[in-house]
């Protein structure tokens, strides 16, 4: 009971640090962009600062979540992306806004992957894809509450709406990082897991240490970073501009807009799940290809048909498979390297997705400016998103850890 009661705290954590933090830009931005008289390329860098933080942080949080355990990791990382994002609502311009929106990404990503590296302690091998899949409908649930949320502080706040939104989105971070402080613990003997190889558990002997190298020098390990930086820059692309064009390109108002959002987020709350679910059964490597082409169609329909039925299925589509990329991934980083390394795997590995989430908004933002349209930023992200396909398609079964689970 208690692995269960873990999860949902870790569920509630990626709400915070991704969901809110990250995602909830999408919907804010058209007004916080017009608050700040910021362009298309403004608002793509300040996308790229908050990204850019998160890799900072993601580059060595799941080897601090692995050293000190995930309960610190997670509740400070999830304090200061609270702090950064009620800092954000005070921003006066795009200077201080970049600052706060770094400083909410670097709590993000010391959160998000101490919490995604986590599941290899607390469920055996045949349930961390399911594991990581619910984890991840922590976003789902933020697109839910973004898309009329948002809006309605808004209409209720007027030109001081966008901020009132940081307000919130911070405070609410707060809360879920005391309520991760009470309910997660470091250790755990998951069903088939030894626990002196677990994450977060005392080593075997006193002077056994990591064996970090395992990380840098796995060939399957660095394949799967180039899996995830073709998803990281494909994907947020279309999540950070997807109201901004809906607003400003497809004659929608924001209240329309927040609605198709927040259909998105109900689309894809059980999306982490069903995948995590799949790849436990056909493979990682095959899900990865399934999904990365279906964002690829997903993406080229929001680019190529401009029209109600073009968007909404765009988004459906998206919706099905949104985050279950990171759930594989971090069932793969298992499968791998066994439960201990999991975390640095994937906090390694995260450092692949961070470049391209960090490349992925100033180039579209830039491009949007330059063609007068964001059609031309969505084709690429397509193109990018198949490029995904082809190299997972080339992924090898990984070989067991030599030190990992007994029989299960």
């Amino acid at each position: 009971m208690q692995r269960w009661i873990v999860l949902a705290a870790g569920t509630l954590a990626v709400f915070g640090a991704l969901g809110l933090a990250r995602f909830g830009y999408s919907v804010v931005l058209p007004a916080m962009q017009a608050g700040l008289s910021l362009d298309n390329t403004g608002a793509g860098m300040l996308a790229t600062a908050n990204l850019a933080g998160y890799l900072a942080l993601s580059a060595v949080g799941g080897a601090l979540a692995a050293h000190f355990g995930p309960r610190a990791v997670i509740a400070l990382g999830l304090a200061v992306a609270g702090g950064g994002m009620c800092l954000t609502g005070t921003a006066d311009g795009f200077g201080t806004a970049a600052l706060w929106r770094c400083v909410t990404g670097l709590g993000s990503g010391a959160a998000n992957v101490a919490v995604m590296g986590m599941w290899a302690a607390w469920f055996p091998p045949h349930r961390r894809g399911l594991a990581s899949g619910i984890a991840v409908t922590g976003s789902s649930l933020a697109l839910i509450t973004t898309g009329p949320l948002v809006p309605r502080l808004i209409a209720s706040f007027g030109a001081t709406g966008w901020r009132v939104s940081w307000y919130v989105f911070g405070a609410t971070t707060f809360l879920v990082a005391l309520l991760c402080v009470a309910v997660i613990r470091n250790a755990h003997r998951a069903e088939g897991v030894d626990l002196g190889t677990a994450y977060g558990a005392p080593s075997p002997a006193p002077s056994a240490g990591l064996p970090w190298g395992l990380v840098y020098r796995s060939g399957a390990v660095w394949h799967l970073g180039l899996v995830y930086i073709a998803f990281g820059f494909s994907y947020i692309i279309y999540v950070t501009f997807f109201v901004k064009r809906l607003v400003a390109e497809g004659g929608y108002s924001r209240e329309a807009a927040g609605a198709l959002f927040m259909a998105m987020g109900w689309a894809s709350l059980v999306c982490g799940l069903l995948w995590g679910a799949v790849s436990d059964r056909i493979g990682r490597k095959w899900a990865l290809v399934i999904v990365s082409l279906i964002h690829t169609v997903s993406f080229a329909l929001f680019a190529l048909l401009p029209t109600t039925a073009g968007f909404t299925a765009s988004a459906i589509l998206f919706g099905i498979s949104a985050w279950s990329i990171p759930a594989i991934m971090a069932a793969a980083c298992g499968d791998i390297l066994g439960p201990r390394l999991a975390p640095a795997a994937l906090g390694f590995i995260t450092l692949f997705l961070g470049t391209g989430q960090v490349l992925g908004p100033a180039v579209a933002g830039a491009m949007a400016d330059g063609a007068g349209s964001f059609a031309p930023a969505f084709l690429l992200a397509a193109g990018v998103a198949f490029f995904g396909a082809v190299v997972a398609a080339t992924l090898h079964p990984a070989p067991r850890p030599a030190v990992e689970e007994g029989a299960p």
